[in-house]
């Protein structure tokens, strides 16, 4: 356990076969630390420090006296499954589809009502570790005080001095190892005392087994409504245990039982401790009474396979793991009129110190807190906060999504309540996909794994709720869903319950896997069979229309209202712009991947290659903006957080600069219409719809946007922004944002087609003059690397992984032709002059 060991960690990735030469001619001053960095104790949630390992969370408050590591767990929800159909669904459709063909679009609107179903469950929290020190801690030099997360390896450090005395406390969770770890330590041999403890605001039981032990036994309501319930009236819901492990050192230390349920350390030079959780959820179809599972002997069993390792080995392994996705991409940006440096953020150390001396030194710029950064942003623009909200992003798709994980919901896996905001569940009309929108373009496509398991439970939901609510095949997804795999309408008003296209926008990152990866396996195993389900229930969806076109009936825009021709408002109609732009996203994706697998022929993409011409096209209001709805309804809140009506910009790919202009004038009018205020989210969806319109300007407007700070206490004066631990904001948080920054970063600075690549297409050239990216992915299984000087592309650096593909380079109206061969890295210097490509060797020594 000596502090002064090293660990070697092997951190080459694609990016790091290309050394730009520009980087080397490059003399300002270097990027700031990938820290976020605090000036005291949390007093908020929002203050507090995420980890994370997908599975496992915790908040670090970074307390003195009294410390708290408040915990989560991803399959810790209410409930059990559910029936989500509706016998009744079938004769409610009729008359709603009945009142909108006579244009009674309010009354359809209530109506429409008697097509919801249940409330979905509920995300809870697992509890507390609470460490409480001895009252010399309260007279601590505040001077000394410093809690910072570092992203470069996933290690929130707290530290000060009582007196003579410096503490630190390092805390990570482990994803290879199952395991939150916290490692306390003083400057001085024999000063780390403190009583430990489990706590948690659910029903549970927490006991002392052996002599450094505490087990937590506790359980999730088998129903969201039990406080109003009678105990016998609910059943039983997930059962879980948590294990909380403790370490001292050889040399000195003593540790006691207190009170049956706290352990008491006295007089050690360390303590290291350990926190392992299982619960007995066995998937979302079985009940948690029938479940096998037992937590505790899971719990123990974790623990036990971590035995023999010391911190060391535990981090050295976190280490590895964690940085092997994380340090994939790194990305620089400078407003200066001559660069940074590059060497300093993108080519990371190749050992890091063990020593918390040694990771606490940095520059005097450390001593600004990330919180006073994001307050100066409006007047200062500092491109290395971008930077910082960009990695962070990555950081927290890490860390709370990994394969065999729980997909992340509204909140990650973060959450302090037994009732969060909306449920904490997950958003299906645009909340849980942003939450993935960075996975691929930011090189973390295994954290996409979640998703499309979850997609596959939706799935076999969703087979039912079509069969039953809509007489229809295939699966179908509405607005809200859980753990549970919830696939029918949420309770309540038609506004937003009402919304059967959740699961055919899930189906729409099934393809783009593909576009990126070109996994064929992926594609005809697992991507294909849920195309199939999700395609046959929209063509049973579509219905005939007037004029010839095929329409859904009902359908509403997410969220909106409108101000149907008899003055009354409503939110049902038919054919929203959304819809069809969802079904031909869909459509098109069948087509292109049936193409593939050699199932052209196939009766479903028969009828999909006839339905596709008879889908309504999307249309221009008579303001000039893109029409919402299939009529030009007045619209009464022209400023709706919402920009459905855009999908075919972005996401989709049914709406571009090339191919459709006029469509792109409309959809700039229509960003301008809905201004620049709403929910994080809302910021960060528009940032990336204009970063497809290659508009820089208004794109970096709306990350500009997101750079406000939210003061917690009154949180309801904000709309987006950032709490000081960088936490976006709806308000309150939700995590979406967090992941719609990269992926609207990423655009700005790349953007590709299956034989496109538009390199710079949204970059703001006088904010971010210079600067260089490493790692970021395109489609077609390539690797960008690029930097530019004083706004002009310098160098290019491409990586393919696939053998001979053809690529059309854009820049600036300027376009070179290249064929790339699997395995080589290629540079395309000063591209403006059209200068011919030169291979380069295989970088793989």
């Amino acid at each position: 356990m000596d502090d002064e060991e090293w660990v070697l960690v092997q951190r080459s990735t694609e990016k790091d076969r290309w050394n730009p030469s520009l980087m080397e001619d490059i003399n300002g001053e270097s990027s700031k630390p990938l820290k976020v960095t605090f000036s005291g104790p949390a007093k908020h949630w929002t203050d507090a420090i995420p980890i994370g390992n997908g599975r496992l969370g915790a908040m670090i408050w970074g307390g003195v006296a009294l410390e708290t590591l408040q915990l989560n767990e991803d399959t810790l929800w209410t409930g059990i499954p559910g029936d989500y159909t509706n016998p009744n669904a079938p004769a409610a459709l009729s008359e709603v589809r009945k009142l909108v063909d006579n244009g009674q679009y309010a009354e359809a609107t209530t109506a429409a009502e008697k097509l919801s179903g249940n409330q979905s469950d509920v995300y809870r929290l697992l509890g507390d570790i609470k460490l409480e020190f001895d009252d010399s801690h309260l007279k601590y030099d505040e001077k000394t005080y410093k809690r910072e997360l570092d992203l470069d390896t996933a290690t929130a450090r707290v530290k000060y001095s009582v007196a003579d005395i410096e503490y630190t406390r390092e805390h990570f969770a482990s994803n290879r190892n199952q395991v939150i770890v916290t490692k306390i330590s003083a400057s001085k041999q024999g000063s780390v005392s403190f009583t430990v403890s489990l706590d948690s605001k659910t029903s549970h039981h927490s006991y002392v087994e052996g002599e450094n032990q505490i087990i937590m036994e506790a359980s999730c309501p088998g129903n969201r409504y039990a406080q109003k319930l009678n105990e016998n009236d609910s059943p039983q819901g997930i059962q879980f245990t948590s294990i909380l492990d403790l370490q001292v050192s050889e040399a000195r230390g003593v540790v006691r039982v207190l009170e049956d349920s706290k352990l008491r350390v006295e007089g050690s030079d360390w303590a290291v401790l350990l926190l392992v959780s299982s619960s007995s959820f066995d998937g979302p179809f079985t009940k948690p009474v029938d479940s096998k599972k037992n937590p505790t002997s899971a719990s123990l069993s974790a623990l036990k396979s971590i035995g023999s390792l010391s911190y060391i080995d535990i981090y050295a392994h976190h280490l590895d793991d964690y940085q092997s996705l994380f340090h994939r991409v790194s990305l620089q940006l400078s407003k200066s009129s001559k660069s940074v440096s590059g060497n300093a953020s993108l080519t990371r150390k190749e050992l890091v110190p063990f020593q918390s001396d040694i990771s606490f030194k940095g520059s005097e710029d450390d001593k600004v807190s990330t919180a006073e950064r994001v307050k100066a942003f409006q007047t200062d623009e500092d491109p290395s906060l971008v930077e910082l909200l960009f990695q962070y992003g990555r950081y927290l798709l890490i860390s709370c999504s990994r394969p065999g994980t729980q997909v992340a919901n509204l909140q990650g896996i973060w959450n302090k309540d037994l009732t969060p905001p909306w449920d904490g569940a997950q958003h299906l009309n645009i909340n849980l996909q942003m939450n993935y929108w960075p996975a691929l373009s930011c090189n973390l496509k295994e954290c996409q794994e979640p998703l499309f398991e979850y997609i596959s439970s939706l799935s076999i939901s969703g087979s039912k709720t079509a069969k039953v609510n809509y007489e229809a095949k295939g699966w179908v997804a509405h607005q809200v869903s859980d753990l549970w795999a919830k696939t029918s309408p949420d309770a309540g008003q038609a506004l937003w319950a009402l919304w059967p296209m959740g699961g055919a926008w899930l189906c729409t990152h099934l393809w783009e896997h593909y576009t990126y990866t070109k996994d064929r396996d992926f594609l005809r195993e697992k991507a294909y069979p849920l195309l199939e389900g999700c395609t046959s229930f929209l063509l049973d969806w579509l219905i005939e229309g007037p004029g010839g076109y095929l329409e859904t009936n009902p359908s509403t825009s997410p969220e909106h209202m409108f101000i149907a021709p008899d003055g009354k408002p409503a939110s049902v109609s038919y054919s929203s712009t959304m819809d069809m732009s969802i079904i031909k996203e869909v459509f098109s994706a069948i087509v292109s991947a049936a193409k593939i697998l050699g199932r052209n022929k196939d009766e479903l993409v028969q009828k999909v290659l006839e339905a596709l011409p008879r889908l309504l096209p999307t249309k221009i209001a008579r303001d000039g903006s893109v029409m919402e709805w299939a009529q030009d309804f007045q619209d009464p809140e022209v400023r709706h957080r919402h920009v459905s009506h855009l999908f075919g910009l972005f996401p989709g790919h049914t709406i571009t600069v090339e191919k459709t202009p006029d469509l792109c004038k409309a959809a700039a009018n229509t960003l301008n219409k809905r201004g620049e205020d709403g929910p994080g989210w809302s910021t960060m969806w528009k940032a990336a719809l204009w970063a497809r319109l290659h508009n820089s300007e208004h794109a970096y407007r709306m990350v500009k946007h997101l750079f406000v700070l939210v003061d917690p206490e009154n949180e309801g004066n904000y709309e987006g922004g950032l709490y000081s631990n960088l936490f976006t904001a709806h308000p309150p948080f939700q995590i979406d944002a967090n992941f719609g920054f990269p992926a609207a970063i990423a655009e700005m600075l790349v953007q590709s087609t299956a034989e496109d690549l538009y390199l710079l297409p949204a970059l703001p050239q006088d904010k971010w003059a210079n600067g260089c990216v490493k790692g970021l992915k395109a489609r077609g299984k390539l690797t960008v690397n690029i930097c530019w000087k004083e706004g002009d592309l310098r160098e290019v650096g491409l990586w393919s992984n696939e053998q001979n593909s053809f690529k059309r380079l854009h820049y600036r109206g300027i376009t070179v032709k290249a064929n790339l061969s699997l395995g080589r890295a290629y540079t395309f210097n000063r591209l403006l002059k059209c200068i011919k490509t030169q291979p380069l060797p295989s970088a793989a020594s």
